[in-house]
């Protein structure tokens, strides 16, 4: 049994290990989307490689207060296809904190150039056990009751399941339009679980200044997504499901770290009243090339 540990630990834990990075090494802010759970389109650059933490802080009704974190590794395999590993951990009051597995990402776009509606197919085998808390995603009958089992059962628990989801991605005048339909299976048993995820953001401004600067309005990209379950092929239904609406701002400050916060605010009685989820990046251009030199 781990030791008890203040939920925020893991997250000022990232937040150190981000910075030392950044001391060491020049960086450029990531490509992709302000959005904790919707996806763009948006590929990582080839040989690029962008380090993310998203946390995630809550507490369930009757429950205790937990913050899970994701660090997030993803690489420019090539132009059509980026590739992503997460490890995964939480800590929750009165009880531990543990690691709770990984994740193995990968996304192909299935058009070479830019149309109206972008088409990805995202593909993700996961591998973790009943406490993982990050909450990428939600989906079938997902719950805030779930969290109510102590981590010292959940542990035990392991869910080795596919993950697949359609992204549809467009660009229109400075603003992005993203929308995800998200399939995900067990592989050993339970019935198949839908979910979806749409976003919208647009930087506050689109001319950038030719000078270096942390409070430039171009520096800033604001908007919203909503995410929830669709039930199962067992009941493909709203009832008795989670969803979520939540606002995003995201910081890129001149020396490449970009921040970004969104309060995730519960419509149902199955979700958790609150999440807050924080995001740090970095991204390494041409990692590949570095490495070989």
């Amino acid at each position: 049994m781990y030791p008890a540990l203040k939920p925020m630990k893991l997250i000022l834990r990232g937040v150190v290990i981000y910075s030392l990075l950044g001391a060491a090494t020049q960086l450029l802010p990531a490509s992709e989307g302000p959005y904790f759970v919707t996806y763009t389109h948006q590929m990582e650059e080839q040989g690029n490689l962008d380090l993310e933490n998203r946390s995630v802080l809550g507490q369930p009704q009757r429950g205790d207060l937990f913050g899970a974190t994701a660090m997030e590794l993803e690489y420019g395999l090539l132009g059509w296809w980026t590739t992503e590993l997460y490890l995964d951990g939480q800590a929750t009051a009165q009880q531990s904190a543990i690691f709770t597995g990984f994740r193995w990402e990968n996304r192909f776009r299935l058009a070479r150039r830019e149309h109206w509606i972008n088409p990805v197919l995202y593909v993700e085998f996961e591998d973790i056990n009943g406490a993982d808390k990050t909450l990428l995603e939600v989906v079938g009958h997902d719950s805030q009751q779930d969290f109510l089992i102590p981590n010292s059962v959940l542990r035990t628990v392991k869910q080795r399941e596919i993950e697949t989801k359609l992204l549809l991605g467009s660009n229109w005048r400075g603003w992005n339009f993203s929308e995800n339909f998200i399939v995900e299976k067990n592989v050993a048993h339970f019935p198949w679980e839908f979910g979806y995820a749409v976003g919208v953001y647009r930087p506050l401004a689109l001319e950038a200044r030719p000078d270096r600067c942390n409070l430039c309005r171009e520096n800033f990209r604001t908007g919203v997504e909503f995410y929830g379950g669709l039930g199962d092929t067992q009941s493909l239904t709203l009832r008795d499901t989670s969803h979520y609406v939540a606002p995003i701002l995201e910081w890129t400050l001149s020396s490449g770290l970009a921040l970004k916060v969104s309060p995730s605010f519960g419509t149902t009685d199955t979700s958790f009243p609150v999440l807050l989820r924080v995001g740090l990046s970095y991204e390494f251009t041409q990692f590949a090339r570095r490495y070989h030199r």
